[in-house]
This record gives structure tokens, C-alpha cells and sequence, in this order.
């Protein structure tokens, strides 16, 4: 697949490892940065959202999706675990529920350019499900720049891979390839976030790191079984 992600903001908030552990499926390993777990809420904007080689169709391939997430590592790999992706596109959610066995639901969203930054509402739809709802606005400041390796901000956005378990509890991984992130400091109001019901965890007082990005390109590849995975390969040809 190949798609662009736009207008996002990295949320992520410190969390006790003990809180986040029983929440991971056996066999991943969650994943820490001194000591300390990272939630993260990601809000953006799908665009382009394509199979390779073919032409997006544009009343289907761009929308708002919302990410919940933390960080594990299986085989020696890091990764991204998704805890819930809400969409606003239901044959974008059947698709990647079927295909890639990721945890998408429907929902109610938005994402507008209003003076500068952005106004985001996601209300989840999904039939069977616990309601949750996020209300945001955000912008950027400043000048954007790389995350440097080993920082805390290396951590949470330069991630190139997403864990699944499959039903028969086979860890499966799948790569995604793209340019560094350009981060920018976040001006934020959060009026509503709890998407974190899913974690079975509240979110600290403290306010959370954040970190805007303009959007890149994106390539994204089908989630193997992770022991077929003989070694680390590069996946941006």
C-alpha cells in the first residue's frame, strides 16, 4: 500500500510499564524508554491511500484516523501495538480489519484547517463497541527538524514496523517505510480523550509530550508470521 499521512500530532504519555503489561498479548514484549511506558494518541489525516501501482480514488482513499498505541518488541524487532485505529471510512476499516487483522472501527470524524492548526473530532460508531471520543485543536510552532537517535522523540515516532496476534497467538509483523519525521512543537487543547479505556488505564495529570508533523508519503506491507523474518531487511525499494 502506499498512502500520505497528514497534519499529525504525537500525543504520548508516561506510563507505569506494571499498567500497560497485562494489556500486551503474549508472545510481544512491551517496550520502555528510562524506565517508563509511552502511551500514545495519534490524530491525523489519510490521504491518497492506495494499493501500489494503482490510482488513488478520492471518495475513498482520504479521511481522519485516529490511533491508539504503545511500543513492544518481539524477535529482537521494535514495533508499534495498536490498540484501536478509528476511521472514517468503513471500506478502509473492513479492509484493513480482514487484511492486516488491525483493530479499526468505524467512527464519526473530522479534521479541519481552521487559522492555522487544526480543529479534530472523532466519535466512534462502531456497532458492539465502547463509545469513545476525542475533541482537539492543535497547531504547530517553530522550525521542524529530525528526531535525534537514542532521544526520547526517536522512540515514540521512528517506528517502521506494527505487531498483531493472530487468533492462534502467532505474533505477525508488518513494515512500513518512510522519510523521517519533520517535528515541530505543538500548541494543544484537548477537550476530550478517553480512548484510553481500551488500555485499561488513565492518563496521568501531567500534560503529555507532543509533537506536530506536516505529513509524508507512506509504503506499508502485508503482516507476516514474525519468525519468517530471517533478518532485518530494507523494505523501501
Amino acid at each position: 500500500m502506499s498512502m500520505d499521512w497528514n497534519d499529525l500530532l504525537f500525543l504520548h504519555w508516561p506510563i507505569g510499564a506494571e499498567a500497560l503489561r497485562p494489556s500486551i498479548p503474549a508472545p510481544l514484549e512491551l517496550e520502555t524508554f528510562d524506565g517508563k511506558a509511552w502511551l500514545g494518541v495519534v490524530p491525523f489525516r489519510m490521504a491518497r491511500v492506495r494499493a501500489r501501482c494503482t490510482p488513488p480514488l478520492p471518495w475513498i482513499s482520504t479521511f481522519p484516523e485516529l490511533n491508539l498505541r504503545t511500543y513492544v518488541r518481539h524477535g529482537g524487532h521494535s514495533g508499534v501495538f495498536f490498540y484501536s485505529l478509528d476511521a472514517h471510512q468503513k471500506l478502509a476499516v473492513r479492509v484493513a480489519r480482514a487484511s492486516f487483522g488491525l483493530p479499526y472501527f468505524d467512527a464519526r470524524m473530522s479534521c479541519r484547517s481552521v487559522d492555522g492548526g487544526i480543529e479534530y473530532e472523532c466519535e466512534r460508531t462502531h456497532r458492539g463497541t465502547p463509545p469513545a471520543s476525542f475533541r482537539a485543536r492543535y497547531a504547530p510552532r517553530g522550525a521542524a527538524s529530525a528526531a535525534e537517535p537514542g532521544s526520547l522523540e526517536h522512540f515514540l515516532v521512528e517506528r517502521y514496523s506494527l505487531f498483531v496476534v493472530d487468533r492462534r497467538g502467532r505474533a505477525r509483523r508488518g513494515d512500513i517505510w518512510h522519510e523521517p519525521w519533520p517535528l515541530q512543537p505543538a500548541n494543544f487543547e484537548i477537550e476530550q480523550c478517553d480512548m484510553t479505556r481500551l488500555a485499561g488505564v488513565e492518563l496521568p495529570q501531567q500534560a503529555p509530550h507532543a509533537r506536530f508533523a506536516t505529513g509524508l508519503r507512506v509504503r506499508a506491507w502485508m503482516p507476516r508470521i514474525s519468525s519468517e523474518f530471517a533478518s532485518s531487511t530494507s523494505r523501501s525499494d
